[in-house]
């Protein structure tokens, strides 16, 4: 899975030739049996437009990168399409969880339009597994990717984890262990926090009943918790947990949306609130904006001002012309710290189908 930060490494490349090969995917046999070969096809014909256009030898690394990339990709864990991004210094393949079009781009810049779009309207999160071995996962829909990066997993060494416990006479070895619990979940805990402080993600934990109550107690971000999935899952396969936690996932957003509806009218009393995508950008580029509320099919082509601060009609030609200023919004916001929420179409209609909530 890829995080908002490497989409954003992605966009500023600027190299030419650089390749963007989209293709549709299968999850399941029969009918990813031909996913290969449609890949290929697709490296094939770009690598032939490179070289009718460029010198075998001046294009050769981006070749190569391309060709492994392809030997790379694990065929039997497929999604529903894969991106494949390359030029003479990078190499990325993406597993999407949507289904794209066909299509090979050879420019300057990588075409992340389509991964933009669906992952900013497709919100990513964080699953917590609690247990002896905690372990953390980055999740897209039902795609669990583990986090392994130290310190994670998180090993619990103290007494109830690794180290036995500790016995004789006046030693309550339930209060030792309940004690020691606490302390583990509360690194645990930090090193959930350094992540979010960089890139704030809604929280799904994952646990028995006791490990879910003891991070309960000792988390010192309770809302960014967005829901709790109770049993045992720490040998639990990503793929099967992916299945599990999705549900859980969309129910405790669908909350969270609620809530920020709530928020935008208290805020619109308040006159801390912008509508309409005109004014929303000027929030939004003074990284004022707080809460992001949108309708997922609003799209809004745009010209800037030469100061960069509204939005004119559309030419489309130019370094300041935007192809769909809603996603430019969207990442103003999101690389400010603020929240971003997609809502079903006519729901935010009073506010032309788009509203923020200033910071105070």
């Amino acid at each position: 899975m890829i995080s908002h930060a490497e989409i954003k490494s992605l966009q500023i490349q600027s190299d030419y030739p650089s390749v963007s090969i989209l293709a549709p995917t299968h999850r399941t046999a029969p009918t990813n049996k031909q996913d290969p070969i449609r890949v290929k096809n697709l490296v094939a014909k770009a690598i032939d437009r490179l070289h009718g256009e460029f010198k075998k030898r001046e294009v050769a690394a981006v070749v190569k990168n391309l060709q492994q990339l392809v030997r790379e990709v694990d065929w039997e864990h497929t999604l529903d399409g894969l991106a494949l991004f390359a030029n003479r210094e990078r190499a990325v393949a993406v597993s999407l969880p949507f289904s794209v079009k066909p299509r090979t781009i050879i420019d300057a810049t990588f075409a992340t339009r389509d991964l933009v779009y669906a992952f900013n309207r497709a919100t990513p999160y964080r699953v917590l597994v609690l247990g002896h071995n905690s372990r953390l996962y980055e999740a897209w829909t039902t795609v669990l990717e583990e986090v392994r990066a130290k310190p994670f997993p998180m090993l619990h060494r103290g007494p109830g984890g690794a180290s036995k416990l500790p016995g004789g006479q006046g030693v309550n070895p339930s209060a030792v262990r309940d004690e020691a619990q606490r302390k583990y979940f509360r690194t645990v805990d930090e090193a959930v926090e350094a992540l979010q402080k960089a890139e704030f993600l809604p929280l799904l934990v994952v646990g028995v009943e006791r490990n879910l109550a003891f991070y309960r107690e000792v988390t010192r971000r309770p809302e960014s918790i967005v829901g709790m999935l109770a049993g045992n899952h720490e040998q639990t396969s990503p793929s099967a947990l992916g299945k599990l936690v999705w549900p859980v996932f969309q129910s405790g957003a669908t909350v969270r949306k609620t809530e920020a509806l709530v928020q935008l009218d208290d805020a619109v009393s308040a006159h801390r609130h912008a509508s309409g995508i005109d004014q929303v950008w000027r929030v939004a580029i003074g990284g004022r904006c707080r809460l992001l509320l949108v309708e997922k099919s609003f799209k809004y082509p745009a010209d800037l001002s030469p100061e960069g601060d509204r939005l004119l009609p559309y030419t489309g030609q130019g370094a300041a012309a935007l192809d769909d200023s809603v996603d430019a919004v969207v990442e103003r916001v999101l690389d400010a710290g603020g929240e971003v929420f997609f809502y079903d179409e006519g729901t935010l209609d009073v506010h032309q189908r788009i509203a923020a909530v200033s910071r105070h």
